[in-house]
């Protein structure tokens, strides 16, 4: 049946190239529209997961991780008498404003913490330049490497800066340690105060943790119980909240979803009507094959046969010119990457866009005649 099926597919190259161009286009817009979307809900969450906490205790009308209320700091030692609450620690995030020297300027998010805890807002992976020690140096903040647009080339270690009128200097360089819509810059929170001037009592939310074996789900249960103002959420679980919250009053997802669905409309047509122009071109062929004994059975098998060749080659080609896409865009800060799952998943969205192209070719050919073959 494959020998078959290959020696159709060669023998009308130009339609052939036709059918494999329409399921590689589909495969690289649908992944393309699927990587930046996941990019960018990746952002949405990205500090409640980046950050080492176990559990965020925010105010009790915050959904959202990148828009925190304010709280009083006497929150924390009421959350620290929590049974299950082995570490609770104070963090504070601020909007503020910078101008540099040569002129320019941007907008960066403070992420004050405990000078002793800063390791836990900062993973060793995301560090690209310096060391979280150095942060401890005065009028010392952290800058994001991928920020180069927000911040223009001003992202170097050592380099000078005013935040909102007060002196300081990037001590410490991050790649990948991003938010959605926001540029941040770790620094201890005494000094966060200082630069945005807050209170200090202030602060934004509780980074908690508990012991080994201890249920994070449990103890902001617990916290949830006992406290009235605040909010107790476990890591993933305000990610996850914050990520809906955006797409729902977002334009986000409708759009991406939007761009699919043509790619998936578009791909289904080129397919299908390049079949069954190609299957018109050989009813002859077909017709062959009845008078000498096979069956619609048979003819449908050898289309779908086609059609499933078809498939394997458009996805791969598809994939490769997807992957290329995705080492370009890396070098901006534009990351991304699919799990077998997901590839598999869209391996059978293509598979069933071919095969269901196929379809066009299907009925026509099961009504020929053996005989068609003599006229």
């Amino acid at each position: 049946m494959l020998k078959i099926a290959w020696k159709f597919i060669k023998f009308d190259k130009a339609k052939s190239i036709g059918v494999i161009v329409g399921i590689l286009i589909s495969t690289f817009l649908i992944g393309q529209q699927l990587g930046v979307f996941f990019f960018l809900s990746s952002l949405m969450g990205a500090l409640a997961i980046e950050v080492n906490a176990d559990v965020w205790v925010v105010d009790s009308k915050t959904n959202d991780v990148n828009r925190l209320g304010r709280m009083d700091i006497r929150v924390l030692r009421a959350v620290q008498g929590i049974p299950g609450v082995y570490q609770a620690n104070p963090v504070l995030i601020s909007g503020a404003s910078c101008n540099f020297s040569n002129g320019t300027s941007g907008a960066i998010t403070l992420i004050g913490v405990d000078a002793d805890k800063v390791h836990d807002v900062l993973r060793p992976q995301r560090i690209s330049a310096g060391s979280a020690p150095d942060l401890l140096m005065d009028g010392a903040i952290s800058a994001e490497y991928f920020d180069k647009k927000n911040l223009g080339e001003n992202i170097n270690v050592g380099t000078e800066l005013e935040i909102n009128g007060k002196r300081a200097f990037f001590a410490l360089q991050t790649k990948g340690f991003r938010g959605f819509g926001s540029s941040f810059s770790v620094t201890t929170i005494e000094r966060a105060r200082y630069f945005s001037n807050q209170s200090p009592n202030t602060i934004s939310a509780i980074l908690v943790k508990v012991p080994p074996g201890t249920d994070p789900g449990t103890v902001a249960a617990a916290i949830n119980n006992t406290l009235t103002g605040v909010r107790a959420w476990r890591a993933n679980d305000l990610a996850a909240s914050s990520i809906r919250k955006i797409l729902s009053s977002s334009g986000i997802a409708l759009s991406t979803g939007t761009l699919i669905v043509f790619a998936l409309i578009a791909g289904f047509f080129i397919i299908g009507l390049t079949m069954y122009s190609s299957a018109l071109d050989r009813l002859k062929d077909y017709g062959t094959l009845k008078a000498i004994g096979a069956g619609n059975g048979y003819i449908s098998r050898l289309i779908l046969t086609q059609a499933t060749l078809f498939s394997v080659v458009g996805f791969v080609l598809g994939m490769l010119l997807l992957e290329g896409f995705r080492r370009g865009v890396s070098n901006s800060g534009l990351l991304f990457s699919f799990s077998p799952t997901m590839l598999l998943a869209m391996f059978g969205t293509i598979s069933l866009i071919s095969l269901g192209g196929a379809s066009f070719a299907l009925g026509r050919i099961r009504k020929i005649e053996p005989a068609a073959v003599f006229r």
